[in-house]
């Protein structure tokens, strides 16, 4: 079963915040670094993706979900573009210029074309095995 993850409130800025805490940059990023660091570390599966798996809203992002519905992985979606702290932040949480971002376990796995790479060497379903999240 796939779920989609919402991003807490207090992590999203609009131009009325930024006028009343210019400072907040620092810690709008602490709060966007927590909630990547919880999320991936309360759920086994996470792709940070553009959209939700019901309704990607990029190709790469729909390649992503497409590969892990064939697979059967529950996995938990979360959608960058609820807010810009967001999508900036997981490209710098993982070093990793591009989205979707694929997590296993608390670690990295890749994009859109490595988890592709990885499913047609058929080298995605033993990882998922070997992390105990798929059977």
């Amino acid at each position: 079963m796939t779920r989609a993850a919402p991003v807490p409130s207090s992590s999203l800025k609009g131009p009325i915040r930024r006028k009343l805490s210019p400072v907040s940059d620092t810690a709008e990023t602490d709060l966007t670094h927590d909630f990547i660091a919880k999320t991936i570390a309360e759920h086994p599966v996470v792709l940070f993706m553009k959209g939700v798996p019901d309704q990607p809203q990029c190709g790469f992002s729909a390649i992503c979900v497409q590969i892990l519905d064939h697979l059967g992985v529950d996995y938990v979606g979360v959608n960058v573009l609820q807010s810009d702290e967001l999508r900036q932040g997981i490209k710098a949480f993982s070093d990793w210029p591009t989205i979707p971002q694929l997590y296993v376990k608390g670690e990295f796995v890749g994009g859109s074309d490595i988890v592709r790479e990885m499913f047609q060497s058929g080298e995605l379903k033993p990882l998922l095995v070997e992390k105990g999240v798929l059977a």
